[in-house]
Formats: C-alpha cells, sequence, structure tokens
C-alpha cells in the first residue's frame, strides 16, 4: 500500500472517532437538559393548586371569603379537592358538619352512623324512649331494662317506684326494708329509731341508750362522767380531770410539771420534762 493510501486511512479512522467524541458527549448533555425541562415543568405544574389547597387566591364557586383572616373556605356541604370546592355526598338522615376532616357529615338525633357510610335508625323499644343526647334510649317509668327490651316492674306492696333505669326500679317505705322481691318490716325495739340509710344499720339507739342483743338499754353514765353520741366506747366519757377506770370515773393526780392533755382525761409533762417513774423530771 502506498504512503499515500496509508495517510487516507489514518483521516478516516480520525474523522470517525471525532464523530463518536462528539456523540458521546452530546448525548448526556441532551439527556440533562431534557431532564432539567421536566423538573422544572413539574415543580410549575405542583406548585399552580397550592394557592386553592390553602384558602388563598380567588375562591372558587361554592366558596365564601373568611370573615377576619385573608382567604377563603368552603361552603357548608363541600369539601375542598384538587383546588375546588367539591359538593359532599350525604347520605339519608344526616348533616354537614362544616370539618375538614372525617366524613365531613354527622347523623341526626336517633340516627347512628354504620361504617362511616350510612345512617341507621337507633332502635327504641316499646316503652321506652330516646335519651335527650339522641345516641340512646330509656324504659319509661314503670319499667325497666332486661337486655333489649323494658318489662314491666312488679312492685310488692310496701313499695315505690324509684323512676332509676338500672336495678330493680323499686325501693321500700320508709319502716320496711327489702328482702328478696319484697318488702318486710324492720323491727325496731324500744328507744330506737329508723336511720333511714340504704346501707348498714336500720335502727339506731336513741341518746342516752345503746345497743346490747338487739336491745337498747339505757347508758349507766358514772359520776363525773356525761352521755358521749360516739359510735364506739361505753356511751357515756369522763368530764375534765377525769380518767375512765372500769366504769368509773377518777380524778387525776398530776405531779409537779405536768398538765392536762387536750382533752383533759390524760396529763403530760410540761415542755422540757420527761416522765420518768410517774414524775416528771428535767430534761437532759
Amino acid at each position: 500500500m502506498s504512503d499515500e493510501s496509508n495517510e487516507q486511512a489514518a483521516n478516516g479512522k480520525k474523522g470517525r472517532a471525532m464523530t463518536l467524541i462528539k456523540t458521546d458527549c452530546w448525548m448526556p448533555l441532551a439527556k440533562l437538559a431534557s431532564s432539567a425541562l421536566l423538573l422544572t415543568a413539574m415543580v410549575a405544574f405542583s406548585a399552580l393548586p397550592v394557592w386553592a389547597q390553602d384558602g388563598t387566591g380567588p375562591p372558587p364557586e361554592n366558596a365564601h371569603e373568611r370573615t377576619y383572616i385573608g382567604g377563603w373556605d368552603c361552603d357548608i356541604g363541600f369539601r375542598l379537592t384538587d383546588g375546588l370546592c367539591v359538593q359532599l355526598d350525604l347520605p339519608a338522615n344526616s348533616y354537614a358538619t362544616g370539618r375538614s376532616y372525617g366524613t365531613g357529615w354527622a347523623c341526626r338525633r336517633g340516627f347512628e352512623e354504620v361504617e362511616a357510610k350510612a345512617c341507621a335508625a337507633i332502635f327504641v323499644p316499646e316503652n321506652a324512649f330516646l335519651r335527650s343526647s339522641g345516641f340512646d334510649w330509656q324504659c319509661e317509668r314503670g319499667y325497666r331494662e332486661d337486655q333489649d327490651m323494658c318489662v314491666t316492674i312488679e312492685l310488692p306492696d310496701h313499695a315505690y317506684l324509684t323512676g332509676e333505669p338500672s336495678g330493680s326500679g323499686w325501693a321500700c317505705n320508709r319502716g320496711f326494708m327489702a328482702d328478696a322481691n319484697r318488702c318486710i318490716p324492720i323491727a325496731v325495739p324500744a328507744n330506737g329509731y329508723l336511720t333511714n340509710s340504704e346501707y348498714g344499720a336500720a335502727w339506731a339507739c336513741e341518746r342516752g341508750f345503746g345497743e346490747i342483743d338487739g336491745r337498747c338499754d339505757a347508758v349507766a353514765v358514772p359520776a363525773n362522767a356525761f352521755l358521749d353520741n360516739r359510735s364506739y366506747g361505753p356511751g357515756w366519757r369522763c368530764e375534765r380531770g377525769y380518767e375512765a377506770e372500769g366504769n368509773a370515773c377518777i380524778e387525776l393526780e398530776l405531779p409537779t410539771n405536768a398538765h392536762l392533755d387536750r382533752d383533759g382525761n390524760a396529763w403530760r409533762c410540761d415542755r422540757g420534762f420527761r416522765v420518768t417513774d410517774g414524775r416528771c423530771i428535767l430534761g437532759r
């Protein structure tokens, strides 16, 4: 091959190499420019409805301007969707709440929500009425709840209706106490009285009397004592300056440097003294 032929072949290879270099450099630049344009378009597109999503800009149809702050809100019964106020699909027996969260509606009084799709009537059995809250029912007076029904209250003798929706629905008259399904008389001993208490003792002894074996016996108050109404103790208490010893009140003998305590039925040493062998000696 001649030198001229070799030179032409070399020039051809060089040209093809330059073409490949230009192509390889151009393709990434073209892709980069295309990606940048696409990203710019996406940002611009996504930014378009922002003014509508946060209630700024001119209000769309079925919207109203806010009273004290700028912007607007969708009318009641409509919800913001993709920058527009779209009418809610309200189920029967419901009303629009105007809230931007949840279903946007609530059931009317006497109805309850079912799977966030419908409002079903609350079941109210015979002889019952819907509570004022509208979410539950209650039996009428003279009836009590038994599962999902209201059954007649069987009122025993010497009893009255309480009006309570739970329990037996009745209580015994004063002077009687419940025993199973009846009211039996309360046996109050002489010198006793009814307590009218729903719990605890049905009767108690009058002042000056104490309960002993179901009776109300007179309290024997010793000398230098007075009646005590506390529920514990013998029913009497010693006067100030006396202490109880058995069924009597014995006069206290105060040692030197001692004084009566708050109740007056015992003594204690003065400040700075302590008890030693029944005496008050100077503390160390």
